[in-house]
């Protein structure tokens, strides 16, 4: 619906990570340089970590798709608490090795001989691990074993780990991983985008699905979208898309501050729970007025949840039904365009039948 609303071509804020939406901010631009250098080294173990959404995966997929590949065979695996005998299937099944019914020991051997059928194509064997916080050790040792085959005192295989902050942590404090933390030849943590970054990052996004000026954003607006989302890609896309259905449903052209602020309650309202985007807004408008009774009287005991009066409730009471009043003309409004679209498509799916 936003698509036809506005024109686009495609969804500019989609969740799902796509290379082709790639844009650099100052920490993706570092990270990138410490990835380039880990790949010239042809060995060991290359790290980088973020937070959830910080955009780890389109970072290595943007990577994938730039670098020449022509002397790599990449294996992908995307870790969900692997044990270490799946690991290792995983990565032979890669290798084109068929596993059924080889033991661990004849596993190994397998996959060292698909390493060297590897190297004699040419290539080097590079092993991408995405969500490696969910790693067991035992599984991080057998990567660190791979890691080790040689030919010719050249290693046949290079290893990047993608996972959250918390995978550092445990690299860094693990006596179990020491070796493996001997190996890293680059570590790269993504931080958030900078405020002065998010106009440049939605215009990008936007543009590459055809945008063409509408709908237009306050400067007001950028300065709300960071406040709401500290700068996370994936918030920020989460918020922007909906933010664009809000104006889509209103008929609005412009979007500002007061807009994103809405949003942001309603998906503080939709989405509650604990670590969820709604706790997070929520604690964040909480905290001018726990900072300000704190200044105020710093041994004070925290204050008892106020009482509200006749009044008070009158006043929420009327605040709601004024609320529910204007969801029911939002969801007329998205049913209305809801009817267009279904009117406006049956023409081109009866030529397509």
């Amino acid at each position: 619906m936003i698509e036809q609303h506005f024109g686009f071509t495609a969804k500019p804020f989609a969740l799902t990570p796509d290379p082709r939406f790639w844009f650099e901010t100052a920490t993706h631009r570092k990270a990138m340089a410490y990835l380039g250098y880990g790949l010239a080294q042809r060995e060991g173990f290359i790290v980088v970590t973020g937070d959830i959404g910080a955009g780890k995966t389109t970072l290595m997929g943007h990577l994938l798709a730039t670098i020449d590949r022509t002397p790599l065979h990449v294996v992908q695996i995307v870790s969900t608490a692997i044990d270490a005998p799946d690991l290792l299937r995983i990565a032979a099944a890669q290798l084109d090795i068929e596993t059924a019914g080889l033991e661990k020991a004849q596993l190994l051997v397998a996959i060292e001989r698909g390493f060297h059928a590897v190297a004699r194509s040419g290539k080097r064997t590079l092993i991408v691990v995405d969500e490696a916080q969910a790693l067991p050790v035992d599984s991080l040792e057998e990567l660190r074993m791979l890691s080790n085959i040689q030919a010719g005192g050249h290693a046949l295989t290079q290893i990047v780990l993608l996972g959250q902050p918390e995978f550092r942590d445990r690299l860094n404090g693990s006596d179990k991983l020491e070796q493996l933390r001997q190996r890293v030849i680059a570590i790269h943590h993504l931080d958030p985008m900078e405020e002065e970054e998010v106009a440049d990052y939605l215009a990008h996004r936007l543009q590459l699905v055809g945008w063409q000026g509408r709908p237009d954003f306050t400067d007001d607006s950028f300065a709300a979208l960071y406040e709401a989302t500290d700068g996370v890609p994936r918030r920020l896309n989460l918020l922007a898309a909906r933010v664009l259905l809000q104006a889509a449903v209103t008929g609005d052209d412009l979007i500002d501050a007061a807009m994103v602020c809405a949003v942001e309650q309603d998906m503080a309202a939709d989405l509650p729970g604990p670590g969820s985007p709604a706790e997070q807004v929520l604690l964040r408008r909480q905290e001018p007025r726990a900072t300000s009774d704190a200044a105020s009287d710093p041994g004070r005991p925290p204050a008892r949840e106020h009482e509200p009066s006749g009044a008070d409730t009158d006043k929420r009471i009327a605040e709601l039904e004024a609320r529910l009043q204007e969801q029911d003309q939002a969801l007329r409004r998205v049913l209305t365009l809801l009817v267009d679209w279904v009117e406006a498509d049956a023409p081109s799916r009866a030529r397509a039948a």
